[in-house]
């Protein structure tokens, strides 16, 4: 069958406009992807510079962990990167990392800086572990950094027990963490309640089990009222008093 004149002239009209139709879908679509992948760039920018940032503290970082001795310089140069993290890229977990170096050179007594410095910097550690910790609350090494923190800057409270409580609570197995957690329990153990009491006792005994060096829990021990709460926490498991006498022992030797 022939189409009329009429029906092939639209027929050869329609195929003539499909290029400019597929074209134009084209560049609409490729003024999209453009679009996009600007936009991919501008909110990705400032998290790898952050990571870039954050980089060159690297080294100093490694040295504060490992307990090996830290320059002044290297670790004023290693706030500054941290700094320049920060404000390219101010989230919880780059306010944490910062706060790890700057609590950890304040408490560094060989480290020769002054006593304003070292103010300075656990102040903006406490900031930067306030804000991080609200918005990142699952992190038992930050809470202990932070109940750390507060009592360095106002001494034994309450309000290093909650941060202390906190961080037990979010990692209460994490072995690593007990060593500076039992100072901190000794020395704020009179603002604990009857029932924080209680649970930290039980969880002093199962750190104590499940630890197969236990010099940490004499190594927390700096005054008789210290042994004596000590003694008191691990007084029915086994053998526990003979041991913890031996750890004592040798510690006092050296």
């Amino acid at each position: 069958m022939r189409l009329s004149p009429v029906l092939s002239r639209h027929a050869i009209d329609i195929n003539e406009e499909r290029p400019t139709v597929v074209n134009a879908m084209s560049w609409v679509l490729r003024g999209l992807l453009g679009v996009g992948g600007a936009i991919l760039a501008f909110v990705a920018w400032p998290v790898a510079n952050g990571a870039w940032q954050a980089q060159k503290a690297d080294a100093v970082v490694f040295e504060l962990r490992t307990g090996q001795a830290l320059d002044l310089a290297g670790v004023e140069a290693g706030i500054a990167a941290l700094d320049r993290a920060v404000a390219a890229d101010p989230v919880a977990g780059r306010r944490l990392g910062r706060s790890e170096l700057l609590a950890g050179a304040a408490l560094t007594p060989d480290l020769p800086a002054t006593r304003e410095q070292r103010a300075e910097w656990m102040k903006q550690a406490q900031g930067d572990l306030d804000f991080g910790l609200g918005n990142a609350p699952a992190r038992g090494v930050g809470w202990a950094r932070l109940a750390a923190a507060r009592q360095a800057l106002d001494g034994t409270s309450a309000r290093v027990v909650a941060a202390l409580m906190m961080s037990i609570d979010v990692a209460p197995m994490m072995n690593s963490l007990w060593p500076s957690r039992l100072q901190l329990i000794l020395d704020n153990w009179q603002y604990f309640t009857p029932k924080e009491r209680e649970r930290i006792a039980a969880y002093v005994v199962m750190n104590w089990r499940a630890s197969r060096d236990r010099r940490w829990i004499a190594l927390a021990i700096r005054s008789p009222i210290d042994e004596l709460f000590v003694r008191y926490f691990v007084r029915d498991e086994p053998n526990a008093q003979e041991e913890l006498t031996q750890w004592l022992t040798r510690l006092r030797k050296k």
